[in-house]
Formats: structure tokens, C-alpha cells, sequence
């Protein structure tokens, strides 16, 4: 049986950087060469970067998509690489784009891979599954492939297929069992939801014994706006083994030898198979094959769950930083359990140096939440700053007739417009740290501590967020580090600190019994009487469900943030604002 050495490129791509992103796959390419590579696989749309959106709309954007693919294929050849097979993802289009006056049933966008090879593209594969839920809208704009496209190299047959195809039963992978191919390619960009990397193992593994051969799967890294991709690339046989499995989060170059069986059919042949017509064509050439011991990507073991959600956190906040250009950031540090979950978060993406924390207390600011603000600025090493609100507050009364909420929103305005003139006057990034509990019931001030252009834990409850806090803590002391957040942040009960005395719990139920309540009628989509069956107190369940509905206006005007989690408030949960529907009848 032939053994083909695979290099499975699991890379940061940026949406609309076509020339960067073609740079990466020429380094990236040169790397797995030096390896011994015989065969490199980069993600789902790497050279465009994943989702570009209504960008598929211009059809600028996709001639300059199939030009870049050209320009590479000639690019790796120039670079002595034309002899190792590269499959890439990228743009394409066979007619105008679906919303156009001259749009032709069945052509138009398309979610495409290339294999490169000699300065050529010498196969294209068009995505035949495209999916239309939760973040997804591919239905709206690529038309879905109906060939297979199998490529003979180094003598095994290799099928190529992309993302969705995976998670779908039937079509490409069950035409490439009638196809006898000895390998599946599956490019990915496939974003990071907790607990996803426990379903993905067995998905491939399914497809695999659907297809009857062994599955490449190689994912992307990095955030894209709310989008977070973990990477998470495997190799898996057709009974079934794991033969290696990447990190998740960070880029990685996965090379292992993969022993598969030799193509038996004529090459060129085209044939049909379940509803996809197959198209073969070969590689006449490749690099040899590598002497010495074979090549082995080892086996990494999945992380708590934790510690996986506070890597994509830090991962989303840092390229959402730096891929916008933004030279550092600035929140509100109220010495509570937020704020110093942002900011710990915002140092791990960002360094110190890039962190601006600044107290601002008002006259019901108490003494050991400033002390705590101030605490953690000394753990964490960012850069500190106090900036009293109460002149400023003293002096909007001193025109303004105000009483009760109205002062109270007063000073988180006030806030906002501080950390919002810092960030025009010093050119931060402002971050707000609404938790996902706060956000569902509408706990904020529009304008106030609602303000900022991106929240880091905008999909994480309420009570994940202490978890976090603990965990993160715990972390730094099994390295012999500083704990970053101080232990009364933690601790403490919650509160917004805008009236004498004030407790979240004044206007909420406790979050342990707050989020359960959420989650189920957020994630789950239950309905009250799902709710009430499940254990919940009718009493409460009403009035939580009547803040939740009544607070869509409040979350269209939120900051993006990174998604954790089955359904993100956004792109995943579209809900109306004008709305008269309510569970309670």
C-alpha cells in the first residue's frame, strides 16, 4: 500500500487580505516541503479568509479571488514547490452572482477548493452541502457543486471536499465510496462552539466509514468578528483510529505518514454516484518518497472546558484587535467580577502594555471595589488610571431635573463618554463587559456601560464568568504566577454600584437560578411551558421571559463579541424587535 506524507496547514487567514493570505500559503507550503511533505491541505476559503459575506455580491472581489488562485499556482512553482500538490480554498463563481437581474439558474458563487500543482490549477471542487443555519447563510450566497472531483496522487485516489459536506450524510462522501477512493479531503471553516470538538471526532469518524477511507480534516484558526475558528485538525482511518489530532487555537503544521490503499480504476474515467457525477484527473508527479522514520503528528488530548472557552476568548479578542488595527484598548475597571474577567483576558490577548484600565467611581462607588480595581491593575501590570465621575454627574443635576433609574443611568453615561473620549483622544478600542445573562435581560445602560466597540464575553453567562475567573486563577498558580483577578472581585455579590446599596439581586433572581432559566429558553428555544416542565418556578420563569423579549432593542444595539457558545445573541438568534408574541400567552 502506498504512504503518503500529509501536511495539514492549520492557519490564521484574513477575510479580503488576498495577497496575504497567498503569502501565508507559500510559507506555510515551504514549511510542510522541508517536512517531506507529499501532499499540503490549507482551510476552506484560505485565500478570500472565512465568511466574506456580501462580498460574494461583488463580482470584483471574485475576479480578483480566481486571479489570486492563478497568481499562486504560479507563485509556488517560482518557489521550486510546483511538484507538491497543494489543495487551497478560495472564492469562484461559473455566473453572475444569485441577486443580480442576470443571475442563470444553477450557476453563479461558489464555496471552492483548488489543487495547485506545476504552476497550474489542475482540479477545482465546488462545496455540494451548504448550510443555512445558526451563522451560516451559505444557501444565500454560493450555488452548491453537483460533481465530485477525485485526484489520482502518488497513486491514490483523493476525493475533495469541503466543510458542510462532513456534517451531512450522503453526497460526497457516499459518491466516494462508489468511487473507491482511498482518501478524503475535508477543508474547513468550521467555528468553535463549546464542547464542539466532542462532536467532531465521532462526525469524521462517520464520514469516514461512509466513504470507506481514510478523512484529512484541517480547520482554520483565528477570529473573524464574532467568529472564532479553533483549528482542531485530525487525521482518521476508515475503521475508525485517530491517527493525530492538532492543538486547538493555535497555528500548527500536523504532518504524519498515512499508509492508504492504491487507486484500481482507470484514470480519467467519469462516472455517477449517488446523484454526483465524479470527475477524475491526476498527478502525474511528486515529491519523493521520505526516508528515515515515518512521520508522526502525535495526539492531543482535549482541555477543560474552561480553559478551552477562556483560549477562544483570548484568541477572538486578539485578532478582532489586531487584524481592525487597533494599537491597544481601554474599559471601565469597577473592581466587580466583569470588568476583571475583561481585563484579564485583554492582557493575556493583547500583553500589559496594549491595556488601559480605568476606575470610575462615583459617590456610591465603596472603597473595597475601588481598592479592588486597583488591585488587579497591580496583578495584571496595565496601565491604570482613576477618573472621578462625580463633578461631571454633579453637574448634568446641577441643569437637569433627575430621580431614581434616570441618575442612575446618568452615571453610566457619564462612564461611557469618558472611556469613549479616551479612546478618540488616545486611538484605544473601547470594551464593554456585559456578560450574556445581563445581555438576555436587558441589565444595561444603551450608552452607558453598554458602550464600547467589542465585548469579549458578550456570549458567556453570568455564572461561567465566575468559573472563568477561578479557573484562570487557578491556572496562574499551577505556572508559580500571580492570580490576576483579586479573590473579593470573585467573591463578593454582584452589583452596579449607581444607588446606595445596590445588588444585582434588587432586580434579578440569583444568577444560579437566572441562567439555567436562559439557557434553556436562549440556547434551547424552550418555551414556558418546556421551562416550567423542566423544574423551573413558573413565577419566575414569566418574568424572566418578559425581560428577555422585551430587551431585543437593547441587544441590536450591542457590541460583537466572541461566540462560545450554540447560539450567540446576533447572527445566530434573530428574533424580532416588534414582536407581540410572549410565552406567557
Amino acid at each position: 500500500m502506498p504512504t503518503l506524507r500529509l501536511a495539514l496547514s492549520q492557519v490564521n487567514p484574513r477575510v479580503g487580505d488576498l495577497s496575504g493570505n497567498a503569502g501565508q500559503v507559500r510559507s506555510w507550503t515551504r514549511r510542510a516541503a522541508d517536512a517531506g511533505a507529499q501532499l499540503v491541505l490549507f482551510p476552506e476559503m484560505m485565500l478570500t479568509g472565512y465568511p466574506v459575506e456580501d462580498l460574494v455580491f461583488r463580482r470584483s472581489f471574485i475576479a480578483a479571488s480566481r486571479a489570486a488562485l492563478e497568481r499562486l499556482a504560479a507563485d509556488l512553482a517560482a518557489d521550486g514547490l510546483g511538484d507538491l500538490p497543494v489543495v487551497v480554498g478560495y472564492l469562484d463563481a461559473d455566473g453572475p452572482p444569485q441577486v443580480s437581474g442576470d443571475a442563470e439558474p444553477g450557476r453563479g458563487a461558489r464555496n471552492a477548493a483548488a489543487l495547485l500543482h506545476q504552476g497550474t490549477v489542475v482540479a477545482r471542487y465546488f462545496k455540494h452541502h451548504l448550510p443555512n443555519y445558526g451563522v451560516f447563510d451559505e444557501d444565500r450566497y454560493f450555488i452548491p457543486g453537483d460533481e465530485l472531483t477525485v485526484v489520482r496522487i502518488g497513486g491514490v485516489d483523493t476525493a475533495l471536499t469541503i466543510c458542510e459536506d462532513l456534517w451531512q450524510a450522503g453526497g460526497p462522501f457516499a459518491a466516494a465510496r462508489q468511487a473507491g477512493v482511498g482518501l478524503v479531503v475535508n477543508i474547513n471553516g468550521s467555528p468553535y462552539e463549546l464542547n464542539k470538538d466532542d462532536v467532531r471526532l465521532p462526525l469524521v469518524r462517520r464520514r469516514a466509514a461512509e466513504a470507506g477511507a481514510t478523512v484529512a480534516y484541517v480547520n482554520m484558526i483565528g477570529g473573524q468578528d464574532e467568529l472564532v475558528f479553533e483549528g482542531d485538525s485530525m487525521i482518521v482511518t476508515a475503521d475508525g483510529e485517530l491517527l493525530t489530532r492538532a492543538p486547538q487555537f493555535v497555528e500548527h503544521l500536523l504532518v504524519h505518514d498515512v499508509e492508504l490503499p492504491a487507486a484500481t480504476t482507470a484514470p480519467g474515467s467519469q462516472s455517477v454516484a449517488d446523484d454526483m457525477r465524479v470527475v477524475h484527473s491526476i498527478v502525474e508527479t511528486i515529491p519523493p518518497a521520505p526516508t528515515g522514520p515515518a512521520a508522526s503528528g502525535g495526539l492531543i488530548e482535549p482541555v477543560a472546558d474552561e480553559a478551552e472557552v477562556w483560549q477562544a476568548l483570548v484568541l477572538g479578542l486578539r485578532d478582532y484587535v489586531n487584524k481592525n488595527g487597533f494599537p491597544s484598548v481601554v474599559l471601565g475597571l469597577s473592581g466587580g467580577i466583569d470588568s476583571a474577567v475583561v481585563a484579564a483576558l485583554s492582557v493575556d490577548a493583547l500583553g500589559p502594555d496594549r491595556v488601559v484600565g480605568v476606575s470610575l467611581p462615583s459617590q456610591h462607588s465603596s472603597e473595597h471595589s475601588r481598592e479592588d480595581a486597583a488591585d488587579l491593575a497591580k496583578r495584571t501590570g496595565l496601565d491604570y488610571r482613576v477618573e472621578p465621575i462625580q463633578p461631571m454627574v454633579d453637574s448634568f443635576l446641577a441643569n437637569l431635573s433627575l430621580s431614581g433609574i434616570a441618575v442612575e443611568n446618568l452615571q453610566a453615561r457619564v462612564r461611557g463618554v469618558i472611556l469613549m473620549a479616551l479612546s478618540n483622544q488616545e486611538g484605544h478600542l473601547v470594551l464593554t463587559t456585559g456578560n450574556k445573562s445581563e445581555l438576555a435581560v436587558g441589565y444595561s445602560t444603551l450608552y452607558g456601560d453598554s458602550v464600547g466597540g467589542f465585548n469579549p464575553i458578550k456570549d458567556v453567562w453570568k455564572t461561567l464568568v465566575w468559573r472563568l475567573a477561578k479557573w484562570r486563577n487557578a491556572d496562574a498558580a499551577r505556572r508559580g504566577e500571580t492570580a490576576p483577578i483579586p479573590e473579593n472581585s470573585i467573591g463578593k455579590p454582584p452589583s452596579a454600584e449607581l444607588s446606595p446599596g445596590q445588588l444585582d439581586s434588587d432586580s434579578l433572581p440569583d444568577y444560579d437560578v437566572l441562567d439555567p432559566i436562559l439557557i434553556g429558553y436562549v440556547d434551547g428555544d424552550l418555551g414556558r411551558d418546556g421551562l416550567v416542565e423542566s423544574g423551573h418556578d413558573p413565577a419566575v420563569v414569566d418574568r424572566v421571559l418578559r425581560l428577555v423579549d422585551t430587551a431585543e432593542y437593547k441587544r441590536r444595539q450591542s457590541a460583537p463579541g466572541a461566540k462560545i457558545s450554540m447560539k450567540a445573541f446576533g447572527r445566530d438568534r434573530r428574533l424580532p424587535i416588534t414582536n407581540r408574541w410572549r410565552e406567557d400567552g
